[in-house]
């Protein structure tokens, strides 16, 4: 499907970020090739710029939820919550039945997010409703820092304290005095904020001391590993650099991609990482397309939002974090971003042409005459599924055309008897 506006893919942004992605993890594997022998995740170096990179990701996140996206707010309240801890059990689940392990619900919630910024360049051009629209951004923005929280101190739990993550305790006494600090840091952060906003200086003087005020922040956060106090500030402490955030933000991707190559040297436990894609890409749809779509939402509403599951930075520096403690996390995740990613686009593609799906599910059993195909479509009654899904698509599709151009109808009468009252 082409946009418009420029004729190119709606989903090129998804294409181009993915690419660079590989690219950016290829040069890393390059890298960790000439300079083999080291261990980074067992350096202090590796779990400081690690922190770094997350707290930068985790701020981003927070901050750069627009306030009209929650105009929804049951629906996104329902997301993050019900729906990221329901994503996270279907996908643990089934990692764990493939292999039964702790680290296999730590491995579901650090997959479980949708990353933002993926989602807000591609509803630059998708066809989404504007509710719709609203409703997955928000998500999106929200369940970034959750599940990166959640995937912390899960590990607590699963994985307990361990060499080159002096970070993770095995007490709970430790644990709520963590999250008392992060909660203290966040509140400090709201003084300051309250302070600088009421200081009779000029905007750019005002903007230079916050900004330096969030870098200490920031230092004191990446120091004590409070991740949580840098998600909430992000709720807050907003500043008007422009596009700046975002493009720190973007560049933290790239680099945690650059961290991931690093460490595969190894290898990639590609089952593993398929099985681990495909329990995420799965989750997104029975929560996306069933649980959290609002009643009454159109059928290309619904699926889009099923469809919705993408990772990126988040999904990223979560594996890296749990490298030092669990070392396959980065062989195992790695493989399962880009088999999200893939089938984000593939899917996605193949619904924006939508209008083409009915008649080739209906077409599937006359194309599969002779060969293997043919005979599982016959076992499996596949043919006659596809010829109902296609009737009952293709007539929900109908219905939707026919509410939304009654609707456009309603708007342009209402419009026009409007001027006719003010004329």
């Amino acid at each position: 499907m082409t946009s418009a506006t420029d004729g190119r893919s709606l989903l090129w942004p998804s294409v181009r970020r993915l690419l660079l992605a590989l690219t950016c993890a290829g040069a890393g594997l390059v890298i960790a090739g000439v300079f083999s022998g080291a261990d980074p995740p067992s350096s202090p170096a590796y779990v400081t710029g690690v922190s770094a990179l997350l707290a930068l990701g985790l701020y981003g996140s927070a901050s750069g939820i627009p306030r009209a996206a929650v105009t929804d707010l049951r629906r996104v309240v329902l997301a993050v919550t019900v729906g990221v801890l329901f994503k996270a059990l279907l996908i643990g689940g089934v990692m764990f039945a493939f292999s039964p392990h702790p680290a296999s619900l730590v491995l579901g919630v650090a997959v479980a997010q949708i990353d933002p910024l993926s989602v807000a360049a591609l509803l630059t051009h998708s066809q989404m409703s504007a509710r719709a629209k609203g409703l997955l951004l928000a998500w999106a923005s929200f369940d970034d820092p959750i599940t990166a929280l959640l995937t912390i101190y899960l590990s607590v739990f699963a994985f307990g304290a361990a060499a080159g993550a002096p970070h993770l305790e095995t007490e709970l006494g430790p644990y709520l005095l963590g999250i008392a600090a992060n909660l203290l840091l966040a509140a400090a952060g709201w003084l300051l904020w309250q302070l600088i906003k009421r200081l009779p200086v000029g905007e750019r003087t005002r903007l230079a001391i916050a900004v330096a005020v969030l870098i200490v922040l920031g230092a004191v956060a990446v120091w004590q590993f409070l991740m949580l106090g840098m998600a909430l500030l992000g709720l807050f402490y907003r500043l008007d650099l422009g596009a700046v955030l975002d493009r720190l933000v973007t560049v933290t991707f790239y680099l945690a991609s650059v961290a991931l190559g690093l460490l595969l040297i190894d290898g990639v436990l590609v089952t593993a990482g398929l099985v681990l894609g495909l329990a995420a890409f799965a989750a997104q749809i029975v929560v996306g397309g069933l649980l959290v779509a609002p009643r009454g939402i159109g059928v290309t509403d619904r699926v889009y939002l099923a469809l919705g599951q993408q990772n990126g930075v988040t999904a990223i520096l979560l594996a890296l974090a749990l490298a030092p403690v669990y070392p396959p996390a980065i062989q195992i995740v790695a493989p399962a971003i880009l088999v999200i990613n893939i089938l984000h686009i593939l899917t996605n593609a193949v619904w924006d042409r939508r209008t083409a799906v009915p008649a080739w599910l209906g077409g599937i059993r006359s194309r599969q005459t002779t060969g293997l195909a043919a005979r599982v479509v016959r076992v499996l009654g596949a043919g006659h599924i596809s010829e109902h899904v296609g009737r009952r698509l293709e007539d929900a599709l109908r219905n939707e055309r026919a509410v939304l151009g009654a609707a456009t109808r309603d708007d342009r009468t209402a419009a026009t008897a409007q001027n006719r009252h003010t004329g």
